[in-house]
């Protein structure tokens, strides 16, 4: 099969002078078809393709990344058999070859083709060939495309951080590797910007305590792997607050204090042994629901370092007294740093409170492999309307978070509603 030598030019684009070749796609030796991107081109605004007219190999590089062209200049040379081109061969000569085209001896290109001519790629054309924005060319955007890869995430390490092929190749050889857990293990975020705070003011950097990074890490696995929602609630705990102040001057002598938490963890309990899909956990498979038949509550203590949360075993099985008694001695050790990790294991169930401190509401973060967790905030007396008149009562609100995976809306509301009842009436609690 006879070849001709056949050079390629910058096509017209536009009024572009000295546009800067960010990228050389090919290399001597390469085969190339009619359409595939020779070089990228970048402008101060966008960045362009410019494609082979015809297929071939290339014989001769002419130009590198960092040269600047304008129209007409000399990309390289291409090794052509009878193929068809994408332009005709008019248009691979530049201005003046094509005024000169009768003298043409003495370059290497050939007479006109006798195909028909296409009209020259302007450059509106470019267009067609993705002119973007930069960080990657048009041909990285679509090679990224056809892997399934995302330039977001990817880090370029070409002429001005631009994504190169081989970053593509690299960053997908490197998901590849990595396992995929079944609980979404192959999620993947844009990096945080790296910024330098200390231009805009005095800073000083404080290292995270081991404890918030570990806890870190777990709690953003949990928001985004598990499908959140918050139902709100209130109780109304006036008589639970009176009964709870009166146990309190009786068992004061025998330093005893019972918090409100003490009557939250039997109510609790009752409201899992109503609804037990709350007190359940998805396998490994995320396919079965394992069903538990103990009770064993989950409290989040604000430590100096960061938050832990102890659990309280067999919650079920303890009255009031035992668990005022268990609550202040683990909360006691988890705040000395004394809290050992099997007693943080084994949890069905987890309650956050924050009512010491103040608040209205808020969505907690459930603890997987838990289904659910309570949030409390501060309470406060409200007008309740209450046979026929408003009364001052002591309203504690309430934030359930379940995995929607497991728990829907209404049985969510079920499980807030039943458990308000259970606290505005501690009777309910002996039975």
């Amino acid at each position: 099969m006879a070849t001709t030598i056949k050079q390629v030019f910058v096509p017209d684009i536009g009024k572009f002078k000295d546009v800067e070749i960010i990228e050389v796609l090919v290399k001597a030796g390469d085969t190339v078809q009619a359409g595939d991107a020779l070089i990228t081109l970048e402008t101060d605004k966008a960045t362009m393709d410019v494609p082979a007219p015809f297929s071939g190999v290339v014989k001769e590089l002419k130009i590198k990344a960092g040269d600047k062209v304008s129209e007409g200049a000399l990309i390289l040379t291409l090794e052509c058999g009878d193929m068809s081109p994408l332009l005709s061969g008019a248009d691979t000569l530049s201005p003046s070859q094509r005024a000169d085209q009768s003298s043409s001896q003495s370059t290497n290109v050939p007479p006109l083709s006798k195909n028909v001519a296409q009209p020259p790629l302007k450059s509106a054309d470019m267009s067609a060939h993705s002119i973007i924005k930069a960080h990657a060319s048009p041909s990285i955007r679509r090679f990224a495309r056809e892997l399934g890869a995302d330039l977001a995430l990817i880090k370029g390490s070409g002429v001005k951080n631009r994504i190169t092929k081989d970053d593509v190749q690299s960053f997908v050889k490197e998901q590849l590797s990595q396992p995929r857990g079944a609980a979404g293990g192959g999620l993947q975020v844009a990096e945080m910007p790296v910024v330098d705070f200390a231009q805009f003011g005095a800073i000083e950097t404080k290292p995270l305590s081991r404890i918030r990074k570990l806890s870190g890490a777990y709690l953003h696995r949990n928001w985004v792997t598990i499908p959140h929602v918050t139902q709100h609630d209130e109780a109304d705990i006036t008589g639970m607050e009176a009964f709870r102040k009166q146990l309190n001057e009786e068992y004061a002598r025998q330093g005893i204090r019972i918090t409100p938490l003490a009557f939250l963890l039997k109510a609790v309990v009752e409201a899992l042994q109503q609804f037990p899909e709350f007190n359940a956990s998805l396998d490994a498979s995320r396919e079965n629901l394992v069903l538990k038949k103990y009770f064993h509550i989950g409290v989040a203590v604000d430590a100096p370092d960061g938050l832990v949360v102890p659990v309280l075993r067999d919650v079920n099985q303890k009255g009031l007294i035992q668990l005022a008694k268990e609550l202040a001695e683990i909360s006691a050790r988890a705040r000395e740093k004394r809290i050992s990790a099997a007693e943080m294991q084994g949890g069905c169930f987890t309650i956050s409170s924050l009512g010491g401190i103040g608040g209205t509401a808020f969505t907690p973060i459930v603890n997987a492999p838990e289904v659910a967790i309570l949030g409390v905030s501060r309470a406060s007396m409200k007008p309740v309307w209450k046979g026929g008149k408003f009364e001052p009562r002591l309203m504690l609100p309430l934030s359930l978070s379940y995995d929607h995976r497991v728990i829907d809306g209404a049985a969510a509301v079920r499980f807030t509603t039943f458990l308000a009842q259970a606290l505005s009436d501690v009777r309910r609690l002996a039975l």
